[in-house]
């Protein structure tokens, strides 16, 4: 991971987080919610995790007084596995900290099980279940928390 480093996402880089968008998610955000993100958004901080100059993950956070929401995770499939995502999530985590924030929470997909126990290790817990959160298939989401 020597030559992986973590920074603030730019809008120059969307092009890049969509193809990583793309491969992850079976309903993709869009450049237009991306640039909304980034311009209009004064709540969210987004990241993006950069391997060799190639962008091979991110990270969206909102900060709204001191709650921190991850609104979106992703690693490029040939670097999952290999602790990139628990890199980036410890990252924003530290981010979200200094950020002010008390408490952090994000929404997984039930049958995703490999991302809960990352998150786990963080010492996130279940909170509640979202029904048909997911538009894609209805998936139910699984609410996480911890007290930062």
């Amino acid at each position: 991971m020597s030559d992986t480093i973590i920074r603030q996402m730019r809008v120059e880089d969307i092009d890049q987080v969509m193809q990583v968008e793309a491969v992850s998610f079976g309903t993709p955000w869009t450049r237009d919610i991306f640039l909304n993100e980034l311009n209009e958004n004064p709540y969210a901080i987004y990241f993006v995790m950069e391997k060799a100059g190639v962008v091979i993950g991110y990270c969206g956070l909102w900060v709204i007084i001191d709650e921190a929401q991850i609104t979106n995770i992703a690693i490029l499939p040939e670097y999952r596995g290999r602790k990139f995502g628990k890199a980036l999530f410890h990252f924003v985590m530290n981010q979200a900290i200094a950020l002010g924030a008390g408490q952090l929470s994000l929404e997984v997909r039930v049958s995703n099980i490999p991302a809960q126990n990352m998150y786990k290790k963080f010492g996130l817990v279940p909170g509640g279940i979202r029904k048909n959160y997911y538009t894609d298939n209805y998936e139910d989401a699984l609410v996480m928390w911890v007290k930062l």
